[in-house]
């Protein structure tokens, strides 16, 4: 009777831990199955390395093919649903192919991969009103007296129209308020040619038997130093070096976030918007 009672025991305590093991089997699979999931960032990691970093490179900081995708603000700025748009369905104007055929998990684990590779993907914010920054652009601040965006304003200093292409906006700042930071003009100068022209314009090129010079209006000018009567060196119009004190700080934020946007890849992504 005790032999059968005590089989009878083993028998219950048997099924007792098979129903046990069957019930956590599904648990354990489940915590398998998500540590080996590709929604891991590895896996994003792995996609971007076999798709991507041919041509971005494997720090996603840009080759000899592709722009740097990880440290340019504007990049960063995009949202994830454009940033998934893009990587689906490609940019032909710039060569880039449409990766859609991967499908849309494996898209959203290239977007969360580049993210941890831009910090977290939260782009700086970048202060200021860009509407109002072209307004100080063209007035107050005169920087279009010198420089030129998006073909309007003058020639004497750098086109600034992709200068602030991927720079945080302190650095923009600094250049603004420290003009020495910034970006370097030419020479300015006065030809008198035999003929008896005259022309001023900002030095592009020169050699020891010619020089190139830019006149106000954009034009280029090839000369022989031969065909001079005289070349006079103009002491160069630097930078006006108080705009810190000419600009509110407020000022400055929407200078600098106009100089920011004037080439955001959303502008040129905006036709992406409409595709599903």
């Amino acid at each position: 009777m005790r032999s059968s009672t005590t089989r009878t025991r083993c028998c219950a305590l048997w099924f007792v831990l098979l129903a046990t093991s069957l019930q956590a089997q599904p648990t354990q699979d489940k915590q398998t199955e998500y540590q080996n999931s590709p929604r891991t960032p590895s896996a994003g990691q792995r996609t971007f390395s076999s798709r991507c970093a041919g041509c971005h490179g494997l720090d996603g900081r840009g080759g000899e093919r592709a722009p740097n995708i990880v440290s340019n603000s504007q990049v960063q700025r995009l949202s994830d649903l454009q940033l998934q748009r893009i990587v689906a369905n490609g940019r032909p104007d710039f060569g880039m192919p449409a990766f859609r055929l991967i499908g849309s998990l494996q898209v959203k684990q290239v977007v969360e991969y580049l993210r941890a590779l831009q910090g977290g993907g939260r782009a700086a914010t970048i202060p200021g009103d860009p509407k109002k920054g072209r307004l100080l652009f063209i007035g107050k601040a005169t920087c279009s007296s010198c420089h030129r965006v998006r073909g309007e304003g003058a020639f004497f200093g750098p086109d600034l129209s992709n200068y602030a292409n991927g720079l945080p906006a302190k650095v923009i700042r600094r250049a603004i308020t420290s003009p020495e930071l910034g970006p370097a003009n030419g020479q300015l100068a006065v030809a008198r040619i035999r003929s008896g022209e005259t022309l001023t314009g900002v030095i592009r090129n020169e050699d020891n038997f010619s020089l190139q010079i830019q006149s106000p209006d954009g034009i280029f000018h090839f000369l022989m130093k031969t065909d001079l009567e005289s070349l006079e060196y103009q002491p160069q119009a630097p930078m006006p070096t108080d705009y810190g004190v000419r600009l509110s700080s407020q000022e400055l934020d929407d200078l600098v976030s106009y100089l920011h946007n004037l080439n955001t890849v959303e502008d040129v992504s905006s036709a992406g918007e409409d595709q599903p």
